[in-house]
Order: structure tokens, then sequence, then C-alpha cells
């Protein structure tokens, strides 16, 4: 089986080395870093960033644990190389990874001349021919920008120009109150800089719990971020002094000394030949897919944010795992759908956010009986030996049954908390087999159990 891949990301990669396990010839074929775009210049970085920032905030905080003032300054030029260091390492790790699995990894660029044929583009220009019986497109996406405004990566930066950005801004202006928009409010408030927030609807991460996004406004506002709500950013202008002045459309202006866009992003689908070759690619620049990630060619697949769903790098990685088990017959056999609606995410702020699962609103939504119980971290024992008491678990569950169905944690270590909850959701375990598990003392982890209880 050929099996040529297109684009290096968590799909691409986690589909390579799995097709090349499962006996497959695999090529790979990649033009800017392998490991992905995404997830190498935006996820890794960002999370280095903000984990950067937080040892910055607990040091700030150390009077609180007992100890003498810390006064930490920060070293711009040492963020980056930390930065540059660890993303590296990821790169080179694949590659390694890749190597070992026998993959042919191709630098360049691809274009589909035919359904059945690839030519890869190499950066010297030479143009290499390749046969496939499976394609896989997986080529990520980028920061969405808007017509009215040019990005010039100096005081307007979308996420690629802040990994770290020039300077540390002395006031941002974030446009974009999703995921990627408080993230970046987090780790510039926790770096200093003044922080305005343009959310366009009535609260913060307008598709989460407003429970949630309640806790996380009100650690906003207590630390001096501005919030302009119902405010939608439609033009922007510089000033006299080297300032960025945006317009919004309600006639609210607010002046920063740079501007950062985290307004979505649009999928790499362009100049790949994919009308040419008859693959449909939808209005948005998506190839809508199957549950097996099939286009409407059944030997050509999408995953990762070109197939429109779920823009995560975890399940951009399990729907590479499900192509290369498609690819090679594997479904007909032991193949589990990937059921995005089981899919865990986390939002990394300060508190740490995440849910996985049915979520309270979407159960009142459609009228669906659900048992919801929550348990504050303030009763916690170890959240207050940790000296952070912020924030709570939620469980959502059946009535009748007992089977988990969802659930969202808001505070320290969410991100890893969550893990216990996806894993009871995907495997259909019930509230009791959480309450029954004997769990380490203290823990942020009881609250799980409590809240289960």
């Amino acid at each position: 089986m050929r099996f040529v891949i297109i684009g290096g990301g968590p799909a691409g990669i986690q589909a390579a080395t799995h097709g090349a396990r499962l006996g497959a010839q695999v090529t790979l074929i990649e033009r800017d870093i392998v490991g992905g775009a995404a997830n190498l210049w935006d996820c890794i970085p960002s999370k280095a960033m903000i984990a950067t920032g937080d040892v910055l905030t607990l040091a700030l905080r150390a009077q609180k644990m007992g100890l003498a003032p810390l006064n930490p300054g920060l070293d711009l030029e040492a963020i980056s190389t930390r930065v540059h260091s660890i993303t590296q390492r990821l790169a080179d790790s694949t590659i390694s990874l890749l190597d070992s699995q026998g993959v042919r990894v191709i630098e360049g660029s691809a274009r589909l001349r035919s359904s059945h044929e690839i030519v890869a583009e190499t950066p010297g220009g030479e143009e290499i021919e390749i046969e496939a019986d499976a394609i896989l497109i997986s080529t990520g996406s980028r920061p969405r920008v808007p017509e009215w405004a040019t990005v010039d990566g100096d005081r307007i930066l979308t996420t690629r120009q802040a990994y770290p950005p020039p300077v540390i801004p002395e006031h941002l202006v974030v446009i974009g109150s999703g995921v990627t928009g408080v993230e970046f409010v987090h780790m510039f408030r926790s770096f200093g800089s003044r922080v305005s927030l343009i959310v366009s609807r009535q609260q913060v991460l307008p598709s989460k719990d407003p429970e949630v996004a309640a806790v996380l406004e009100a650690d906003f506002l207590a630390s001096g971020v501005k919030l302009l709500k119902g405010a939608r950013a439609v033009g922007l202008s510089r000033t006299e002094d080297g300032g960025v002045l945006v317009s919004c459309d309600d006639e609210r202006k607010v002046q920063g000394s740079h501007v950062l866009f985290a307004i979505g992003s649009i999928p790499n689908s362009e100049g790949l030949g994919l009308e040419g070759a008859g693959v449909f690619v939808d209005g948005a620049g998506h190839i809508p897919v199957d549950h097996h990630c099939v286009s409407n060619l059944r030997h050509v697949y999408a995953a990762g944010d070109i197939s429109g769903k779920l823009p995560l790098a975890s399940v951009a990685s399990m729907q590479g795992r499900k192509v290369a088990e498609h690819v090679m017959g594997l479904d007909s056999r032991s193949h589990r759908h990937l059921d995005y609606e089981k899919a865990a995410s986390a939002i990394f702020t300060e508190p740490e956010i995440a849910d996985v699962g049915l979520a309270e609103a979407e159960a009142f939504a459609v009228g669906r009986k659900i048992r919801v119980t929550k348990v504050p971290f303030a009763a916690n024992a170890r959240a207050l030996i940790d000296g952070d008491p912020r924030g709570f678990v939620k469980i959502v569950s059946d009535p009748a049954t007992g089977v988990v169905l969802g659930g969202s944690i808001v505070g320290k270590s969410a991100a890893e908390l969550i893990s216990v909850i996806a894993l009871a959701v995907t495997a259909h375990l019930k509230v009791d087999d959480i309450v029954e598990s004997l769990l380490v003392h203290p823990a942020l982890a009881e609250a799980l159990a409590e809240a289960a209880e």
C-alpha cells in the first residue's frame, strides 16, 4: 500500500508512524517544520511561555507561601532561546521516530496532479513525482486576519509573531475572546503588560459553561484586565506615538502599544490541486469527511484542522491513527470510530480550564435530564496547601444509570485532572466507579471523587 501524506503535523505524523508499523509504504511531504506549524509554532511555544509566566506569578506570590519577597525579572532573550530549544527538540525527536519507522520524508510543497499522483517540489526547485494508493491531506491552518487589518509583525501581531514578541507590550489589545485569546491575555498579563480584551459576545469563552467563564472573567478583572463586552473590532489605525488604536462597531475605541489577533484560523487548502483532482472543498476551505476521515474520493482522506472537525492536536493525532487503520483495512476488525463529542480540551489560563463530554447548558438546551454535582477547590486540602483554592469540579451524569456524561474543571492542574473524567466518559463508567477509587490524600483529585458522590 503506497500511502502518501501531505502535511507533517500531529495528524500526518501519527498516520505516518502508525501506517508504517501496519506495513504501508509511507511518504510524508512537509514544507515547513516536521511536527506541524500549528503545533510547534503556536501550541507548544504558547504553553512554554505560559509556563514561564506562571513561575513568575508564583514567585511574586512568595510571601503568601511563607517566603521572603522575590523580585524576578523577565529575560526576553532567554525566553526565546528556551522556546526554540523545546520546539527543536520535539521536531528532532519526531524526525528520528519517522526515520526509525522507515517513513520517507520529503521537504517541500506538494500538489495533486491527479487523484493518484502527487508532485512534491523541493526548496531547490526539484520536482518529485509520487504514485499513491491512498492520500492523506493534513496541511493544517494559519491565523485568520480580517480584511481591514495588515499584520506588520511589530505592533500588529498574529499568534505566530508572539512567541515571543519583539518586545513585551506595554499595553496589549487582544481581539478575540476564545481559547487562544484568553490564553494570550493570561500570558501577557503575567509578564506585566496591561491588557484589554475585546469580547464580541457577553462573556469570554462564549462556547463554554457560563460558570466556567465567570471564574475566568473575575480573575481577569481582579488583575486589572479591561473587558470590552459586546464589542466587535472593525478597524485599526496607528497613532502618532507609534501605538495602535482599535475601533469597535459600537463606537468604542481602545488604544494600546500592540494589537494581537486571535480570531480563529483558515485551513491551508489552497495550491494543493484539490479541485482539479476531484476532491471537494467547501466554501470555508475545509475538506468535508465522514467518520473514517474519508473525503468524497474513497482513497483521499483529510485530518486535522483542514477536516473542519475539532481543531485540537489530540483530535488530529487520533484522526491520523484512524486514517492509517482504515487505509490498511483494520476498520473491518477491531476499530472504534472517533467520537468528537468525547474529546477533552483545556485552556491554559490561570486558573486552568478543562472540559469533556456533555455540558450542562447543552443538556438543558435539548431538554435532557441530567444530574449535576459541583465541588469547590476551596474545600480541598491540597488546594489550600498550594495556596490556590480557586475554581471547582463539576460532573454531569445520567440520573437513571449514574453513567458519567461529561464534566468541567476550573483550577490548578485542570488539564491533568480532566483525564479522569475523560476516561470515565469514553469507557461509560459510572460516578460510583470514581467514588470508590482509592485516591491519594491530600490531592486535588479528591475533588473528583467528592463531585461524583
